[in-house]
């Protein structure tokens, strides 16, 4: 399937396009259930005046074909910001054209030229085929490191909590 292949940032048209790019990530790790956003979730946070996180658009011959969404981080070690790679997808029918690469040397460029001082993202275990892929592209797995995360409930009742800093 050759063609022309284009990586763009994503504008304040796509949000509807990113939704359903995030949907269909979501099928493939079959965690469709649990995707809440909605297209005015994606204006708001990354097309207003101070944006949360960016986007860039993957095209093949002219159609959205994959995206990455992306942030700005902190590293206290290394006194400097590093990006953040929140999610990468790229529509499985494309896959192996060189898209997903594509996207992550438009990354690489981004946080180069702005100076940042690293680049991470988190992969699920199962997902050998991207672990390998991200391996081949010099990318190193932080072993030791487990990711936590606090949602819903468990976030709500830590914020209810009474600290010493309280007093």
């Amino acid at each position: 399937m050759p063609g022309t292949i284009s990586i763009r940032p994503a504008e304040a048209g796509d949000s509807e396009l990113i939704v359903t790019l995030i949907r269909a990530l979501a099928i493939y790790e079959k965690l469709e259930h649990e995707v809440q956003i909605r297209t005015e979730d994606v204006d708001r946070q990354l097309f207003s005046d101070r944006p949360a996180a960016e986007a860039l658009i993957a095209e093949h011959d002219d159609t959205a074909v994959g995206f990455a969404l992306f942030f700005r981080n902190f590293s206290t070690w290394r006194g400097r910001p590093g990006l953040y790679l929140e999610d990468l997808f790229v529509d499985p029918e494309h896959r192996g054209l060189g898209i997903g690469k594509a996207l992550l040397i438009e990354l690489a460029r981004i946080a180069r030229t702005r100076k940042y001082a690293r680049m991470e993202w988190s992969v699920l275990d199962w997902n050998s085929p991207s672990i390998a892929f991200y391996e081949s592209l010099g990318a190193v797995p932080m072993s030791g490191w487990t990711t936590f995360r606090l949602t819903d409930e468990g976030l709500t009742r830590l914020a209810d909590q009474k600290s010493l800093a309280d007093a």
